[in-house]
């Protein structure tokens, strides 16, 4: 918006919300978070020009009846073993035409999820020659990545390996095949030959980044929720199920093979720091290495900050700077600041950071590696030193659209438990609700919806007027704001701080229409969440504000959001409670049980069991709260 640090009583101002910016919104200055756009996919039997395997409509046809068949059949039993050895037979032959072609791409996708050990080395084996054509295919990269990740499936499991001696003896072919260790660190090998071929290839980085987490042991969850350009809905559905493991054992030749290949990021340290494409390739070996190998990780970190480091100096500063406000070089520093050691995170936020926050976060591109730099902290040391130089310009960042760096300041001063009344006491402020005393109890609405006091509520003040009191006929007249997804990330915050009593008591004077208006929103029924889960929240503070939507339940029950939020209450009330929603669930119990949504609820519940059977339902939740009890007790020692 272009605005300075308002005066003690500067007009009211909306805060930009967070819902339409971030890094891909228009006039962020910076593209989608992690993903370079990717080429359209070919039609439906083309193919890369390069290309000389074809699939016949006939034999995609079949793939595609067999692919159904099997979805249909018993889940278990030698009918279908038999049925998926036969298909991957027939895959086996034509696995090149069905990788290279987009539906038969996306079927050879689905059927590798259902492949026994052996089969899938044949297919693999079956594409090794064409590793490279594959690779850097807009849709074989899909069948690359599919296969790969059948890894924490099949890799070391006994019946598997007797499942494939078994199978060698029957199949009585000459030589040996592979075994899938192997034909993963021949992949390897093929890749650490021609390194940077590969990391600077639109499709084949790809097959580097998910290399490097199966060597790992360990699929990142950025990189098991992207988008798949060339897949139908169904072929992304089978991928997501592909991802499920985080962590898996490995080989130990799998964590040297690792080491080998990160090692080739330090030969050409410029390009993986300067190419859009290639610097994706490091991001992902940086999270791998932190967890798997933590001494290459903070050599990899020291090679790019030092290489960053000598480059021309800019005017106002440390080299480093320059970088932060390049969209590709300022990517890869996030991801440095959340792996560095909180020494080295000390040393470089001294030699490279300090005095230059405020310049950073008005920036559209450097406030991002600001952000990470508040989520990295960790140490109240650090801590202090950060809040002292940027908390003077927060309601200037606010006013600039950067909600996320406010966010990570709040959240930096939740995790390290410091500095949590001053930031609230700046946020009343830059909301214009500290003075007088009587705006504080409307922070809620304020913080949620990022609105200040007068836009919020529609007043005009003139500039230097003395701001009026809060008007509570006028805030209770008033329908609850559209809550905005940072504004509710920022109350989550505010709620697990040590004493949260302002935020509940703003809370508690929601009137329940409103209250049952923030249950029901997508971001807002977070906030309650944080209510029922905030170790700072004591029983009675949550019951006073609970307490307001008596006699909503039944509209809640039958919202989507506002459903989960009942669902919440109910596993966190006692027996007192519970037996009040029930009560006032089982006046509308025909409503419920016909709603999508309160159907649920009702069967939570156990309405009917309440409503016919008083007794047992009671000695129901009884047993219930016991069994809680118990495993509160286990968790707790």
């Amino acid at each position: 918006m272009g605005l300075g640090p308002r005066s003690p009583h500067k007009a009211g101002r909306r805060f930009p919300a967070g819902g339409k910016r971030g890094r891909g919104a228009k006039g962020s200055g910076r593209a989608g978070p992690g993903r370079e756009p990717r080429a359209r996919p070919p039609a439906d039997g083309a193919s890369e020009p390069a290309l000389d395997a074809h699939l016949s409509p006939e034999a995609l046809g079949y793939f595609r009846r067999a692919l159904s068949a099997l979805k249909e059949a018993p889940e278990a039993g030698e009918e279908r073993e038999l049925m998926i050895h036969n298909i991957l037979k027939e895959v086996e032959s034509q696995a090149l035409a069905l990788a290279t072609n987009r539906t038969g791409s996306e079927l050879l996708q689905e059927l590798l999820g259902f492949s026994p050990l052996k089969p899938l080395c044949r297919i693999w084996a079956a594409l090794r020659p064409s590793f490279r054509l594959v690779a850097c295919h807009r849709c074989g990269i899909h069948v690359l990545e599919s296969a790969l990740l059948q890894l924490p499936r099949l890799l070391g499991s006994p019946a598997e390996e007797e499942e494939a001696e078994e199978e060698e003896a029957a199949d009585g072919k000459e030589g040996p095949l592979e075994t899938l260790e192997e034909l993963v660190l021949g992949l390897a090998s093929e890749v650490c030959d021609d390194f940077l071929f590969y990391c600077g290839d639109t499709h084949g980085s790809f097959a580097v980044r998910t290399l490097l987490q199966v060597l790992g042991g360990s699929l990142l969850e950025s990189e098991r929720a992207k988008p798949r350009g060339s897949q139908s809905s169904e072929a992304a559905r089978a991928a997501t199920r592909e991802c499920k493991p985080g962590d898996f054992e490995v080989p130990e030749t799998f964590l040297n093979c690792l080491q080998d290949l990160s090692s080739c990021f330090l030969k050409d340290i410029a390009v993986f720091i300067t190419d859009k494409i290639s610097s994706f390739c490091l991001q992902v070996a940086l999270q791998i290495l932190h967890r798997k190998r933590p001494q290459l990780c903070a050599h990899l970190c020291d090679a790019v900050i030092s290489y960053l480091s000598t480059r021309n100096a800019s005017a106002d500063g440390s080299p480093l700077l320059l970088f932060l406000r390049d969209q590709t070089s300022s990517r890869l520093l996030e991801q440095v600041l959340l792996v560095l050691e909180p020494q080295r995170l000390q040393k470089l936020f001294e030699d490279h950071f300090q005095g230059q926050l405020q310049t950073l976060a008005a920036h559209p591109i450097a406030n991002f590696p600001l952000q990470r730099l508040l989520d990295a902290v960790t140490t109240p040391a650090l801590l202090s030193l950060v809040f002292e130089e940027l908390s003077p310009a927060l309601e200037a960042v606010l006013a600039q659209g950067h909600m996320g760096v406010v966010i990570a300041l709040v959240g930096a001063c939740r995790r390290v438990g410091a500095h949590q009344a001053e930031v609230l006491q700046l946020l009343l402020e830059a909301f214009h609700c500290a003075k007088p005393s009587s705006r504080q109890v409307a922070c809620v609405p304020l913080f949620a919806t990022l609105m200040t006091y007068e836009v919020y509520y529609g007043l005009t003040e003139e500039e230097g007027a003395v701001p009026t009191e809060h008007q509570v006929e006028i805030a209770t007249a008033r329908d609850l704001g559209d809550v905005t997804t940072l504004g509710s990330r920022l109350l989550q915050h505010l709620l697990h701080f040590s004493t949260p009593g302002l935020v509940l008591r703003s809370l508690g004077v929601l009137t329940g229409p409103q209250l049952l208006a923030l249950a029901q929103s997508p971001a807002g029924s977070h906030i309650l969440d944080a209510v029922l889960t905030s170790p700072s929240v004591t029983h009675k503070q949550r019951r006073r504000v609970l307490q307001i939507l008596k006699g909503q339940y039944v509209v809640l029950a039958c919202s989507r959001h506002g459903s989960r939020v009942l669902d919440a209450i109910w596993s966190a009330a006692r027996l007192g409670a519970r037996k009040e929603i029930a009560a006032e669930l089982g006046e509308r119990n025909q409503q419920l049980i016909r709603d999508p949504f309160g159907h649920h609820v009702a069967r939570n519940v156990a309405l009917t069991t309440f409503l016919k059977r008083r007794e047992a339902w009671e000695e129901q939740q009884r047993a219930v709260a016991k069994r809680r009890r118990a495993l509160d007790s286990i968790l707790e020692d």
